[in-house]
C-alpha cells in the first residue's frame, strides 16, 4: 500500500468519524459501555484477588519442634524449606518467644501461668511458620518435612509435630474457593464481554449501512476492498481510543469515592489501584476498543464488498 494511499484512508476514517455525527456519538457510548464492562471486571478481579491473598495469608503450616532440638539444626532446616520453589516465607519462632507468646495468650489463666512458674525449664519448643505461594502447595511441603532425611539430624528425631493435617480441611476449602472464584470470574467476563462485543459490532453495521451508498459507487469507479474498507477501520480505531479516554475518566470519580467509602468492606482501595495501574488500564482500554472496532468495521463491510 502507498503511503499517499494510507493517508487518504486515515484521512477518511477522521472524516466519515466527524461526519456522521450523532452515529458516531451513538458509536463512541456504547463502545464507552463496553469498556466500562471490561474496567469492572479488572477492579473485581483486583478486589477478588486481593480477598484470596488475605485468606491464604491466614492459612499456614507450623512445624513444632522438640524441646532439645539446637537452634543451629531447626535453621538448617529452615534454610532448606526457603530453597523450595514451593515456599513462599519461612518464619522462625525461638522457644523462648514461643513462652512469651503463650503467656500472652494466657494472661488471664493465672492457673496456667503459676504452673509455668513452678517448672524448671521451658516445656515448648522452637516452631517454624511456612507460607506456601499457593495453598495447593501445602501438601508438598508436608511431604518434604516428613521425609526421613529432614525429620532427622545426626540420627535424631527433631521434628515434633506438623500441623497440615489438622490443617487440611480448611486448605482443601481455601482451594476450592479459589479456583471455584478463578472460574466464576473467566465464565462471568466471557459472558458480558461477548454480549458487548456483539452490541458493539451491530452499531457498527448501522454507521456501515448509512454509508452503504458511498461503498457502491466506490466499487462502481474499481476501488479496491482495502481501500474501501480502510477508513471505516480507521473510524472504528478512532471509537475505541475515544471510547477509551471517556471510559478512563468515567473512572476517576468512581475509583475516588470507592477508595473514600469502600476501603474497609472491599479490603482494597481501589483509587490507589486506579492510580498505581492507571497506564495499564489506559492500554488495555485502548488496544481492546480499537480491535473492537476493527474487527467490528472489518466484518460490518464484508456483506457489502461481496455483493
Amino acid at each position: 500500500m502507498k503511503v499517499l494511499d494510507l493517508k487518504r484512508i486515515v484521512r477518511g476514517g477522521f472524516l466519515n468519524f466527524v461526519r456522521n455525527g450523532f452515529v458516531s456519538l451513538s458509536s463512541v457510548l456504547v463502545m464507552t459501555i463496553t469498556l466500562c464492562v471490561i474496567t469492572i471486571i479488572i477492579f473485581s478481579q483486583a478486589v477478588l484477588n486481593f480477598s484470596l491473598s488475605q485468606l491464604q495469608d491466614k492459612v499456614d503450616v507450623t512445624v513444632f519442634f522438640t524441646v532439645g532440638a539446637s537452634e543451629s539444626e531447626i535453621l538448617g532446616i529452615k534454610n532448606q524449606l526457603e530453597e523450595l520453589p514451593e515456599v513462599a516465607g519461612v518464619e522462625y519462632i525461638s522457644a523462648e518467644q514461643a513462652l512469651e507468646n503463650f503467656k500472652k495468650r494466657h494472661e488471664t489463666d493465672y492457673l496456667t501461668l503459676q504452673a509455668l512458674e513452678e517448672l524448671d525449664e521451658n516445656p515448648l519448643g522452637a516452631t517454624l511458620n511456612i507460607e506456601a505461594v499457593e495453598a495447593s502447595r501445602y501438601e508438598q511441603i508436608a511431604n518434604f518435612l516428613e521425609d526421613g532425611d529432614i525429620l532427622a539430624s545426626n540420627q535424631r528425631v527433631i521434628i515434633d509435630k506438623i500441623n497440615y493435617f489438622q490443617n487440611k480441611l480448611v486448605i482443601d476449602r481455601l482451594i476450592s474457593i479459589t479456583e471455584g472464584a478463578k472460574r466464576l470470574g473467566l465464565g462471568i467476563t466471557f459472558v458480558l464481554v461477548l454480549i458487548s462485543v456483539v452490541i458493539t459490532f451491530n452499531t457498527l453495521r448501522l454507521t456501515i449501512y448509512i454509508a452503504r451508498e458511498e461503498i457502491g459507487v466506490m466499487r462502481v469507479v474499481g476501488a479496491e476492498n482495502h481501500y474501501i474498507r480502510g477508513p471505516f477501520m480507521v473510524e472504528g480505531m478512532i471509537y475505541g481510543l475515544v471510547s477509551a479516554f471517556i471510559t478512563m475518566l468515567f473512572f476517576y470519580p468512581i475509583s475516588l469515592w470507592l477508595g473514600a467509602n469502600m476501603t474497609d468492606f472491599l479490603g482494597i482501595n481501589l483509587n490507589s489501584y486506579y492510580f498505581s495501574n492507571f497506564f495499564q488500564l489506559l492500554i488495555i482500554n485502548a488496544v481492546f476498543g480499537m480491535l473492537l472496532g476493527v474487527i467490528s468495521s472489518f466484518l460490518a463491510t464484508r456483506a457489502y464488498l461481496k455483493k
